[in-house]
């Protein structure tokens, strides 16, 4: 049993991420409690855990990200067990929020699968959510219970200062970016350009036009997430046609599915920057592709929780022009 601040606490990992679990378990300063993932012959989850969690603040590991559906379950039974085994309270860290896409109703007949998502975990016993970089905020709406969503731009922005690049523009790759790429710029003390860009279909991109100047500078594209790399590839390639020097690519959550790697391997991009809400696979290991830790930012958030502080010192940060580094 490991007491921290006065409080009975275990973390406990599903599959999805073990490493970043471990990360977190290191940087909170208890080791990681057990518990085992079982697969029936159909396909059935179940989860067995091999301690007492009476009483104990738990918080359990696991970015729903893919197999999606397998994962999500696993963390349901989980909440569902914990839950039944009298745990005071279910926390749980999922750096990366499966369905966060389908938000609202695009078009007639949609589900918000976002809303169901959360539905179900409530149900389940959740007590408290933990996320890193939503892809739309009113997804914390979609809750009746606390949801902390931590941000991974100070871990991207103090990677990209370390570089001291110079002549740096940072790029939004839509409208909907703007926020993400004004907040980046006022870190890295620069401006900002927009792609102007349609989108015909899901994982399909067709760039319009570049809104601001990029010729002659070194361009950061900034986003969320990237999933099939298409929307970051086509929008690099043209940059470097309005002029870019460089082209780099700063996201949260590398999602990399299908044709990802390839793109971006083949693509003009100098460097993409990701970080490990999601594990990434052996296979998906390439020179390119630069991937930073949230273990310590979650470990410190889960203590914060822990002691009742505030978290907003994890969100907020200032900027010291002279030393070019965040405080």
């Amino acid at each position: 049993m490991s007491i921290l601040l006065g409080k009975k606490v275990k973390i406990f990992s599903l599959s999805s991420n073990v490493e970043l679990a471990n990360e977190i378990c290191e940087s909170v300063g208890i080791p990681m409690s057990s518990c085992d993932v079982l697969h029936f012959a159909d396909g059935e989850i179940n989860v067995q855990i091999n301690e007492t969690v009476r009483g104990h603040h738990i918080f359990v590991i696991q970015p729903t990200s893919a197999p999606v559906n397998d994962h999500l379950m696993e963390l349901l039974i989980m909440c569902d067990a914990l839950k039944r085994a009298s745990a005071k309270t279910i926390n749980l860290v999922i750096p990366y929020y499966g369905y966060s896409r389908q938000d609202r109703k695009a078009r007639s007949r949609q589900p918000i699968s976002a809303k169901l998502v959360a539905d179900l975990l409530q149900t389940a016993g959740a007590d408290r959510v933990i996320c890193m970089d939503i892809h739309a905020a009113q997804i914390q709406g979609f809750f009746n219970i606390p949801v902390d969503n931590f941000m991974g731009l100070p871990i991207l922005c103090n990677y990209l200062l370390d570089k001291k690049l110079e002549n740096v523009v940072v790029v939004s790759p839509d409208h909907g970016g703007t926020t993400r790429a004004r907040e980046f710029a006022k870190v890295l003390d620069t401006t900002i350009a927009i792609i102007d860009k349609r989108r015909p279909e899901p994982n399909k991109a067709e760039v319009m036009n570049i809104i601001g100047d990029v010729k002659g500078k070194t361009c950061i594209l900034v986003d969320d997430m990237c999933d099939t790399a298409g929307t970051l590839t086509i929008g690099a390639q043209a940059l470097k046609d309005a002029g870019a020097v460089e082209v780099y690519a700063a996201c949260t959550h590398g999602v990399l599915s299908g044709p990802a790697i390839e793109r971006i391997q083949n693509s003009c991009l100098k460097e993409m920057i990701i970080t490990n809400t999601i594990k990434l696979a052996p296979e998906k290991k390439i020179d390119k592709i630069t991937v930073l830790s949230v273990g310590q930012l979650l470990g410190h958030g889960i203590l914060r929780i822990l002691s009742d502080e505030p978290l907003s010192g994890l969100f907020t940060y200032s900027y010291d022009k002279s030393k070019r580094e965040l405080l």
